[in-house]
């Protein structure tokens, strides 16, 4: 997954916030980042983020995407370009079950919209997660258990998965202080966007919640299972939010009147209303962004950019800071003013 705002906020601090953050979403996620790159059409190729296809150039841009390449270039090869498989985290394995509770509350009436129903939406919307990745058993496994998984360790195991769910219903339990169910009737969930600018760039991704009131206005929603970041780190969430804002715009002529970003973590709710000077500024950074990122891939040059977040990075033996050699570029590679050329292994910078 994508470092948030609030984990850049948590190293600058020097708190913990890493694999342990909390902070996935849909499309954030590591099961967002998989449906995001794919896409719901199968003829449309995605970004490249979690596909089991092999290497190929990138074709779109999302917001978890855009945020890699903004981190570190050299992640974003790794992630869309060679599709480096990433172990699976609790935290981010929570932020998908929390979702999808938030998202399926809402096809019970208004009048069953509980707290205490919620919660236990929880462990089921987890076995169905399991049935679709089982390796995600291995999360809570001890590893001193033997190599049947038998043992006492297995009560250890079932300990930590127990107090990991009730860590998700506390997630779960708390939304109802922030927002009241029973009152919304979205009109979307779980909603898969994608446009295409008038410059060819591809835009796409998932949006948690669309509500519309009966005026026509559009309010964009999306959660976060961590905390709230410092105003000063708060630009990145609502990069994502703007990115979605222009996504809608562009695909339904209405620019949205509210972004709502409800952490989940710490019980905050942030608002920002953007009108379409934001959005058009935001459009530029992105084709700006998208620039940048065709250079890399026609030169092979993906230069890491190393920050405190590179200590959780699950990239560390391939990359040049930590004395790794990236894998063989899997693309040919076109020099600014010449002709296609192989790529050897990539340059220590």
């Amino acid at each position: 997954m994508g470092w948030s705002a609030e984990q850049t906020e948590a190293v600058t601090r020097g708190e913990p916030g890493g694999p342990g953050t909390d902070t996935a979403g849909a499309g954030t996620g590591e099961a967002g980042a998989a449906a995001e790159a794919a896409g719901p059409q199968p003829q449309t190729a995605g970004d490249g983020a979690g596909s089991r296809e092999g290497p190929r150039a990138p074709v779109a841009l999302s917001p978890s995407r855009a945020g890699d390449f903004m981190q570190c270039p050299l992640l974003y090869r790794f992630r869309v370009i060679d599709r480096l498989p990433e172990k699976p985290s609790p935290a981010a394995t929570r932020g998908t079950v929390v979702h999808a509770v938030l998202e399926r509350l809402f096809d019970a009436p208004a009048a069953e919209r509980t707290a205490a129903g919620a919660r236990a939406m929880v462990p089921g919307e987890w076995e169905k997660l399991l049935v679709k990745r089982p390796e995600l058993a291995g999360l809570f496994a001890d590893a001193t258990s033997d190599d049947t998984g038998a043992g006492p360790s297995d009560d250890a195991a079932g300990e930590r998965l127990a107090t990991w769910l009730a860590e998700a219903e506390a997630l779960v339990e708390r939304w109802f202080t922030l927002e009241d169910p029973t009152r919304l009737e979205p009109a979307d969930r779980e909603l898969y966007v994608e446009t295409v600018l008038e410059s060819g760039l591809r835009l796409r991704g998932f949006i948690d919640r669309v509500d519309v009131a009966p005026t026509g206005e559009v309010r964009i929603v999306d959660y976060k299972t961590g905390k709230a970041p410092r105003p000063q780190f708060a630009e990145g969430a609502l990069f994502q939010m703007k990115f979605y804002a222009l996504v809608m715009w562009r695909l339904r002529g209405v620019v949205p009147r509210r972004l709502q970003l409800v952490y989940l973590g710490s019980g905050d709710v942030v608002t920002y209303d953007p009108g379409e000077a934001d959005l058009r500024g935001v459009e530029r950074k992105l084709l700006a962004l998208w620039e940048a990122i065709q250079r890399a891939t026609a030169t092979g040059d993906w230069r890491p950019r190393p920050t405190k977040l590179c200590g959780w990075c699950d990239h560390q033996a391939h990359c040049p800071e930590f004395g790794g050699t990236p894998p063989v570029y899997p693309l040919e590679v076109r020099p600014p003013d010449g002709p296609v050329v192989p790529q050897g292994r990539m340059e220590q910078i």
